[in-house]
Formats: C-alpha cells, structure tokens, sequence
C-alpha cells in the first residue's frame, strides 16, 4: 500500500480523533457527571428540554458507557504522546466514572434511558414508564458500561477493581447462557428474552470486551471470544453470498454489524493468533464491503438475496468500523487485498459524514444528504465508534509502515 496514503490516513485519523475530544472536553458535564453530546448532528445545535428524550434531562447509559471506554482508552494512549490532553481526558472520566458507578452499584445493572431523577425508564408512546431488570437479564447497555467501567476502575478503583472485571464477565456469560435482551424498550424480563430473535449483535459488541481485556493483561479471561467468532460463523455464515445473516434462514444482513465483528475478531487475533479464523472473518470483511458499499456509505440492511439495500438510511459508524477492519485485516494478513476498499472507506466517511469544524458526523444520511434519523440514541458517538475505530486503525498503521 502507499505509504504516502498512510502516513496521511494516519495524520488525519488523529485530528479527527482530537477534534472529537476537544468537542467533549468543552462541554459541561450533566448533572455533574455524565458527557453532554446532545447535540443535532445536523444542525449544530444544542437539544433542550423541548426536545423531550433528546434533552438535556435523559440520560442515555449506552451512551455513558461508550464515552466512559472512549476516555479511558484515548488517555491511555495520549499519556506520552500527549500529557497534557491526557490529563484532561482523565479528569473528566472520573467524574464520569464514579456518576456510572454510582447507577452501577445502586441497580446491579446500568439502563439505556434515565429520567431527570436518573431512574431508570423506557419511552412509551404516552411518555416514560419504569424500567427495571430482572437481576440476571442483561443488555447492551450492561455490556458498554461494564466495558467502560472496567477499564476505568483499572485507573480509579485498582484496588477494588475485580467488580467490574466480575461485571463485564456476567454480561459475557449472559449472552451464552440465553439471558441476554437486545430490546430495551420493553420490559426486561425472561418473556422478552425468549421471545426475541436469534441476532448474532450481542457476540458481536462483546467480542470487543476482547480486546479491551488483552490490552489490561487478562488475556486468561478471553477465551470467551473463539467461541463467539465461532459461534456466529457457524450459524449466521451464507455460504452462497460471503455475508452474515442477521438471523440463521433470514434474508436481513447488517452489513455493519459484520464488519464490526471482523474488526473485534482481528484485535483478539493478534493477541491470540488463529489463522484458520482469520481467513475466516477475512472473508467476511471482504464480502461484506464488496456488496455493502453502496451508495453514499454503507445501508442499514441490505439482502442478502439480491445484495441491494433494504433500508434508506445510511448511518455514519460502519465507515471508521470499515477503516478499523481493513487495518487490522492489512496488519494481521498481508496477503488480505483490502487497499482499494479500505480508501473508499476512508473517502466515503470524509466526504460524507464528517464535518471536521464541528468535530462529529452526521449520524445518519440517505442518498440524497443527511437525514434526521437516530440510529440507537439521540446523543452524538462520544469517541466510541469513530475514535476508537480510528485509534484502532492509526496503531495498525504503524507496523504496516514498518514492513
């Protein structure tokens, strides 16, 4: 690959990446703790109460858990790259810390969506209702703030610290036990869990606890991760097209999701290398931007049948999950041909989506422009998806510079 290319991938990759966190670090925190990226990734503008769940009064835990990871991680990486920067993503992580510690130890669980009291609820048609959990269902929310929470008590609670390593490993051990809900808008409960779709999306977003735990020297805790790579090539794998089905016998692909999933199985991979796995989810990323790529991005689902998409949202995170991917794919198998794709990547989410002056993407568009359309939640990515992407793919640069 041009090292000319990369070396500027590289670059612009880290200024996004700070103008993402100098975007966070400028903005107060919510009720004292929590990151405020309630932002309309469309017109610039700040949501307030008039805004009803987008508003500054609801606290979404997903998105808390991710900003929580996000802080954590970049501070890692800045501490000697950056003192200065580092200090400050610290500082502003530990109040983050203990406000999601705080719901953490209160609930046994962290929910999607609080209100103005931080209890936790679910939106209805007619306003907001209790939410609560049963003590052994988990869900997405549990998984990003166990991730977040756990990198962080490695810095603020290190002598207390085996909690929220415990936590993380009990939404792992949900997932393979059947006590895993994707579904937060409906009660959580044993009904709403085994009523649900066989989706591969929770194997998926945990394979990523993978890594996380390798780069804080519990490697003895991932064996989890051969088993989730395994367990979705296996059921969710089509033969006939290189994609994955969303659901086994379903035409549905998220196409995103796949790529994703490839990218947490390359960062487990390089701790623990498998060849045979490689090639596999190699594969898979491969298929998946061959057929996903279209339009201005990457669609929401597309078929399976007939490779076109189905939705007519495009949302910004598969293109720097697409960067990741093609990265780490380079930097674990040179003789993976990712170069052409991983530029029509790179050139879609910089043409597309990003918006460098305000230092965020537009969350979603569809081929005409931007659309106001909220993928998961209304705050904007805290450096999850986009940063940790582009933190990812910038470290995979450097070996391949070196070769």
């Amino acid at each position: 690959m041009q090292r000319d290319w990369l070396s500027s991938a590289a670059k612009r990759y880290d200024e996004c990446n700070r103008a993402t966190l100098e975007f966070i670090l400028s903005r107060a925190p919510l009720k004292g703790a929590f990151v405020d990226t309630k932002v309309h990734s469309i017109t610039g503008e700040n949501y307030d109460g008039a805004c009803g769940i987008r508003g500054p009064e609801f606290t979404f835990g997903w998105i808390q858990g991710r900003a929580l990871e996000a802080l954590m991680t970049f501070a890692r990486f800045y501490h000697d790259r950056d003192p200065d920067l580092s200090r400050r993503l610290v500082d502003r992580a530990r109040l983050l810390f203990d406000g999601l510690d705080a719901l953490f130890r209160r609930d046994g669980h962290v929910y999607f969506l609080y209100d103005r009291d931080l209890q936790p609820v679910r939106a209805t048609a007619d306003g907001t209702v209790s939410q609560q959990a049963d003590r052994d269902i988990f869900t997405y929310s549990d998984a990003f703030a166990a991730k977040g929470l756990f990198a962080a008590s490695r810095v603020f609670a290190a002598d207390r610290s085996s909690p929220y390593l415990d936590y993380l490993l009990s939404v792992i051990e949900a997932v393979e036990e059947g006590r895993f809900q994707m579904n937060e808008t409906v009660p959580i409960s044993r009904k709403s869990v085994t009523g649900q779709a066989d989706d591969f999306g929770p194997r998926m977003i945990l394979l990523g606890a993978a890594g996380l735990l390798h780069r804080h020297g519990e490697t003895a805790n991932t064996e989890f991760a051969g088993r989730f790579i395994d367990h979705v090539l296996d059921r969710h794998h089509h033969p006939s097209t290189g994609l994955l089905l969303n659901v086994p016998g379903d035409d549905s692909c998220n196409v995103g999701h796949a790529i994703e999933l490839c990218g947490f199985g390359f960062e487990h991979l390089q701790s623990i290398p498998d060849d045979a796995r490689l090639r596999k989810l190699g594969s898979v990323l491969v298929r998946s931007l061959q057929v996903g790529l279209q339009g201005p991005g990457i669609a929401l689902y597309l078929s399976a049948a007939t490779g076109k998409a189905t939705s007519a949202h495009y949302p910004w995170w598969p293109m720097p999950e697409a960067i990741r991917a093609c990265a780490l794919g380079m930097h674990l198998d040179p003789g993976l041909d990712l170069q052409t794709l991983w530029k029509r990547c790179d050139h879609a989410f910089f043409t597309d989506y990003w918006q460098a002056s305000r230092g965020f993407a537009f969350q979603t568009r569809d081929v005409s422009g931007p659309v106001d359309f909220v993928p998961a939640t209304p705050d904007l990515d805290p450096g999850y998806h986009t940063g940790l992407s582009l933190l990812g793919a910038t470290q995979a640069i450097g070996p391949l510079l070196a070769r």
